[in-house]
């Protein structure tokens, strides 16, 4: 069946950038005085002839100076690098609430946002009673997404669920209640954007659960569920790894630092 889908293009846009970061940031259990991988922010965007998505909108400077991360560039602009117009995109994925996620909505104000029941449950529910468990949510964002179900533009999804052909979400859970990644049919097969299932390739390659957790073991097996998901290891990209902008090409040279393509193979 797949010979027969039009592939998408797929991109992944950096837009902010973490550089103090130890192992116990990290990954549970971790060495808080052993240096660890920095973190990248992106947002993504597959794109074919007949359809575009935006999967997650980031954050802006308030949160940015809040949170002491170093804004490079505002998400929506970066999507405009790749000669796409943020006011006329129509189909937003949301993979989580958390800040660095769901920042910016108003950023694309012809969207559909795509999300899962279980995240804006959580999100408006009792574990937001626990400060440790908010603590990476924004209110100001999960507020906008209410107005945004309000005015109709909120499509909330039940675990797997194709959006088109050749692309589908799928709820995996464990950072969050209701994470979902994105599972992309592109020239070079089945790719799957993991988001925070996965912040560093290290978190699913050597089972080392990233701190910010709502169910551990269902963090674990969807690392499992992830791969599954996808063409090969090689197809799989965790959402906040420094080697994702080292491992693909830039699509031009005038993107070079801004933004990669995931639907060619890795270099490195």
């Amino acid at each position: 069946m797949s010979d027969r889908i039009e592939p998408f293009n797929l991109y992944a846009i950096r837009y902010a950038h973490h550089p103090k970061r130890t192992a116990s940031d990290n990954f549970i259990g971790g060495d808080p005085h052993e240096d660890a991988s920095p973190l990248d922010y992106f947002v993504w965007v597959a794109q074919r002839s007949d359809r575009v998505f935006v999967v997650d909108t980031g954050f802006g400077e308030e949160s940015a100076r809040q949170r002491g991360r170093q804004l490079l560039r505002r998400p929506a602009d970066g999507v405009a690098a790749l000669g796409i117009d943020p006011a006329k995109v129509e189909d937003v994925i949301i993979t989580h609430l958390h800040y660095d996620h769901a920042g910016t909505l108003d950023a694309f104000p012809r969207a559909r946002f795509h999300l899962q029941d279980d995240e804006m449950q959580f999100a408006t529910g009792r574990c937001m009673c626990h400060a440790a468990m908010r603590h990476a949510f924004a209110v100001e964002d999960v507020t906008a997404m209410v107005r945004h179900l309000f005015a109709g533009r909120v499509a909330f999804h039940d675990g797997d669920e194709e959006l088109a052909s050749g692309l589908s979400v799928h709820r995996i859970g464990g950072h969050t209640a209701g994470i979902q990644c994105v599972r992309v049919f592109t020239r070079r097969g089945w790719v799957v954007l993991a988001s925070d299932t996965s912040h560093l390739y290290a978190n699913m390659e050597g089972g080392r659960p990233f701190p910010i957790v709502f169910n551990v073991a269902d963090m674990l097996e969807g690392h499992k569920r992830v791969h599954q998901l996808a063409a090969s290891p090689r197809h799989v990209i965790p959402g906040h790894d420094p080697l994702v902008m080292k491992r693909y090409l830039a699509p031009g040279r005038e993107l070079d630092g801004i933004a990669v393509r995931l639907d060619a193979e890795p270099v490195g």
